[in-house]
Formats: C-alpha cells, sequence, structure tokens
C-alpha cells in the first residue's frame, strides 16, 4: 500500500514535460544579447553627447529617453505576451531593436538619435516576454531552476554591455556599438525564428481589458507588491552603485582611465552565476531564507567599501569584493521575486512580469538620480550610506511578512 503510494507521485514527475537544455540556453543568450541594448549608452554619455553637440544638461537623455521607452515597453507592450503568439511578438520587436539601433548608428544629430534611443528601449522589452515564456515551457517542479539559468544569461548580458561598449567605443567609435547590436539584433531573430517553438496564449481580454487589468492585478497581488517593492529597494542599490562608482574610480583617489573602469565593470559579470542558484533554492522552497540573504549580501557590499578608502590597491580589490558582492544579491533577489509571482497564474504571467519590472526599474532611475546627487553633495561616503540604506529598508519591510 504505501509502496504504491510512494510510486504515483514519482512517475507523475517522471511524466512531467521538461524543457530542453539546448532551449534554456539559447534563451539565456537571447536574453543576454537583447539586454544589453539598454546598458550600451551608460559608458558613453560622454563621447555620445559631444559627438552629438548635447550641452551638459541634456546629456542625461542619453541613457534616460532608453529608460522611458523600456518602462513604457514594459506596462504596454510585455502584457500582450498574455494575448499574441509569443514567437511573433518577441521577432517583432526585435526588428524594432535593430532598426532604431541602427537609426542611433547614424545619427550625427540629437533629435534623430533621441528617438533612436526611445525604440532601442521599446525593442528590448522583448527580453521581458522571453523570461515568462521560459517558466511556461519549464514543468513546476523546476521552473525556478529553468527561470534562474535565463536570468544568469540576462545578468551576463547586462554586467557585459558597459565594458564591450567602451572598449568598442575606444577601438572604433560609439557609432560601432550600435552597427554591432543592430546586427546582432538581426542575427538573433533568423535563429529565434527557425528554433524558437510557438507559444500561442489561450483566448483571453481583449486589449484594453488586458491593460485595465493590470491596475486591479497591482492592488490585489499581495506577492507582486512585496517582491515588486523589496527588488526597487535593492535595484535602487544597484543603480545607484553603478552610477556613482565610475566617478569614484576616475577620481583623484584611484585615478582610472576608461579603459580601467571598464575593467572594474567585468568584476559583476560574476554575480550572474546567483541567478541559476537563487533559481534552485527557490524550487526547494528556501525563498524566504534565500531573500534575506539577498538583501544583507547588497548592503554589507555598501558598508565594506568603508574599510579602505585611500586609493591603494587593497581599496581597489575591496570594491571588487562589494561590485560581486552587490550583483550576487541582486540577481538572486531578481530571480526569486521572479519565481514567486510566476508560480500565482499562468493566464496573467505576462502582465506580472510587466508590473513587477516596472515597479523596480522605478527604484532604479530613482538611485541612479539619488546617488548623482549623493555623490555632488557629499561624496562616496554620503553615497555609500544611502546605498547601505535601500536594501536595509528592503529587509525591514520583508521582515512584516
Amino acid at each position: 500500500m504505501s509502496s504504491t503510494n510512494i510510486a504515483v507521485p514519482v512517475m507523475a514527475r517522471a511524466a512531467q514535460p521538461t524543457i530542453p537544455a539546448w532551449l534554456t540556453l539559447l534563451l539565456a543568450c537571447a536574453c543576454g544579447l537583447i539586454a544589453a541594448n539598454i546598458y550600451y549608452a551608460q559608458p558613453l554619455v560622454g563621447p555620445i553627447s559631444r559627438s552629438l553637440d548635447l550641452s551638459p544638461t541634456v546629456a542625461g537623455l542619453v541613457v534616460t529617453l532608453t529608460q522611458i521607452g523600456f518602462g513604457a515597453g514594459l506596462l504596454l507592450i510585455v502584457p500582450l505576451s498574455d494575448l499574441i503568439e509569443n514567437r511573433r511578438l518577441v521577432l517583432v520587436l526585435l526588428g524594432i531593436a535593430a532598426a532604431a539601433s541602427l537609426g542611433a548608428a547614424l545619427s550625427v544629430h540629437p533629435l534623430p538619435y533621441l528617438i533612436a534611443a526611445f525604440f532601442i528601449g521599446i525593442g528590448s522589452v522583448a527580453v521581458q516576454i522571453l523570461v515568462p515564456y521560459a517558466a511556461h515551457m519549464a514543468p513546476e517542479a523546476t521552473r525556478g531552476q529553468v527561470v534562474g539559468n535565463v536570468m544568469g544569461g540576462l545578468f551576463f548580458g547586462v554586467m557585459l554591455a558597459r565594458p564591450l561598449a567602451s572598449g568598442l567605443a575606444q577601438l572604433f567609435s560609439w557609432h560601432a556599438v550600435f552597427f554591432v547590436s543592430a546586427v546582432a539584433m538581426v542575427l538573433l531573430s533568423g535563429l529565434l525564428a527557425r528554433l524558437l517553438p510557438e507559444r500561442t496564449p489561450a483566448p483571453g481580454l481583449r486589449y484594453g481589458a488586458l491593460l485595465g487589468s493590470m491596475g486591479r492585478l497591482a492592488l490585489t497581488t499581495p506577492v507582486l507588491q512585496r517582491r515588486a517593492l523589496y527588488h526597487a529597494g535593492l535595484f535602487a542599490a544597484f543603480s545607484l552603485f553603478w552610477t556613482t562608482v565610475p566617478l569614484l574610480l576616475a577620481g583623484p583617489e584611484f585615478r582610472l582611465s576608461q579603459g580601467g573602469i571598464a575593467l572594474f565593470a567585468l568584476a559583476g559579470v560574476a554575480g550572474a552565476i546567483a541567478s541559476p542558484i537563487a533559481g534552485r533554492i527557490a524550487d526547494r522552497g528556501w525563498t524566504r531564507p534565500a531573500t534575506a540573504l539577498a538583501m544583507l549580501s547588497v548592503m554589507a557590499a555598501f558598508l565594506a567599501t568603508h574599510i579602505h578608502r585611500d586609493g591603494s590597491v587593497l581599496a581597489l580589490g575591496v570594491l571588487v569584493a562589494a561590485a560581486i558582492l552587490l550583483d550576487f544579491g541582486v540577481s538572486a533577489n531578481l530571480t526569486l521575486g521572479q519565481r514567486a509571482i510566476f508560480a500565482l497564474r499562468a493566464e496573467l504571467r505576462g502582465r506580472l512580469n510587466g508590473l513587477y519590472m516596472a515597479t523596480f526599474f522605478v527604484g532604479g532611475a530613482i538611485g541612479s538620480a539619488v546617488g548623482a546627487w549623493a555623490y555632488a553633495q557629499g561624496g562616496w561616503a554620503l553615497a555609500s550610506w544611502i546605498g547601505a540604506a535601500l536594501p536595509a529598508a528592503a529587509l525591514a519591510y520583508f521582515m512584516t511578512e
């Protein structure tokens, strides 16, 4: 009797469909390539603004318009993945990203570049259609592992984007960065068109009703509310760090060149390994302790930078370790949050993911703005204390769960 009871769930698990390893790898690589589009311009603000004759007061638009486009796409386009066949939607968005990147590469005046930057952000939301697509394709028992592997690829692309852009701009020009991006999007489109299985959502709401339902979801889904606000605090700290630490490294304490700062940025790539680990942890039911550990890691990263601040090799090594620890905590918490919201209702995943990403993306924008202000007012000391306070606030809220 007992042996039968044991055998049934084992057989049921064995019968579950699994996502092929090659498809997980394809999705991870695709997410990395697409997500990089959002971050190429960050280290190139100076060269781009000088080339286009943008004044310093509006030079921030080089990055901000891409972020605005991405945020708009999260709220207006990502929910369409609950309505439209996913592969077709991704291919359309990749076409937009390729055309916009080519437009940016060919720009010699501010307005065409800024319009292209906005549409680069719009097209790049394809990445947040592929992540819930991976969750749909994976069985429940390994969903966290699959999402974690795909998010690892995404974070790898995010962290490589800055040093890659700096290197290409130093060897050629900033125009070359966007030419390479356009070619990459075209090639990726061809690959996904051939290899990505179709996924058609069940018939449901019309587009207007779909958007209207997002407000109700935001107000009535506690898991979404908490996970989005947790990560808003951590992503704000992430954005603050990567906005201000290049200023610290280029300043009188360290005096690093643009190439040296690009090499420093490579340290963050090590944090991408946290996503697959976090996904496996979530599948084991350990989301709560892992979330606390991620928040403590981000807080500790900022506090560690106060150990040595004399511009020495040791101080630089501490900063490198802090960057790895911070990126580890942020990427882990992002995966834990997505695993939690994707477990709610399959037919809502596109809308839930759009709301989740849009919420913490606002946190990131606030973190960048506050970081720049804090560094101008009080240097790294003030910026880093604010950076530590952000995950501390998220942890305090988490403790009320």
